[in-house]
């Protein structure tokens, strides 16, 4: 009689266990999917600059006599002490002319950091039509201690952009990388030493 009602007490737990492992399952298939599916939506919003083309070289591209308004916009991540802004916040460019834009970086602290920057492309399908040739974003960027930097972007946007288009925001936003820091700040002490060295020969 008490085995029974043992197995009675069990069979409920047994059913719990049952459901957590399953829910373990589809979270872990669920997680594992997460990746793809975020590079999916992004290529169809534009977001994290998915779908802007970029070119290693520079390219022949017929003029259009029509222009377009971009804005250029510059934001920081919390954990990045920088000052970061665009020089010239709007421009008008003729569709297919190469065109420049400049961003300023400013580390005001007493450390060296390094950044990378994201971008983004509103609206999102206009970043199928936004042609990079040259990027401050496409690789990190160190500045010392008190260092200015101005980062330039060389773009230029498709001529068969769609006429409803009539404006094309350009975001950046820089985060943090504090692994790349670390060796930034060992490469200063290392040149700090040597230069220590060197001016006690002296």
């Amino acid at each position: 009689m008490s085995e029974m009602k043992t197995t009675e007490k069990l069979t409920p737990h047994r059913k719990l266990v049952r459901k957590l492992v399953l829910l373990a399952v589809g979270m872990f298939g669920f997680g594992f999917a997460m990746w793809p599916l975020y590079g999916v939506f992004c290529d169809l919003t534009g977001l994290g600059g998915r779908g802007i083309k970029i070119e290693a070289e520079p390219v022949s591209m017929e003029q259009s006599d029509r222009r377009i308004k971009i804005r250029f916009d510059a934001t920081t991540n919390s954990a990045l002490p920088w000052e970061f802004q665009a020089i010239d916040k709007v421009d008008t460019v003729a569709l297919g002319k190469m065109s420049e834009a400049l961003y300023l970086a400013r580390n005001p602290t007493d450390q060296p950091i390094v950044g990378q920057a994201m971008y983004n492309v509103t609206p999102p399908e206009a970043s199928l039509y936004f042609v990079k040739t040259e990027c401050f974003c496409f690789t990190q960027q160190l500045l010392h201690a008190n260092e200015s930097k101005e980062m330039p972007v060389y773009y230029f946007i498709q001529p068969d952009l769609p006429e409803y288009i009539k404006e094309i925001t350009l975001s950046y936003t820089f985060y943090r990388n504090e692994n790349a820091d670390a060796v930034a700040m060992m490469a200063d002490a290392d040149a700090a030493t040597v230069t220590s060295a060197d001016a006690g020969k002296q």
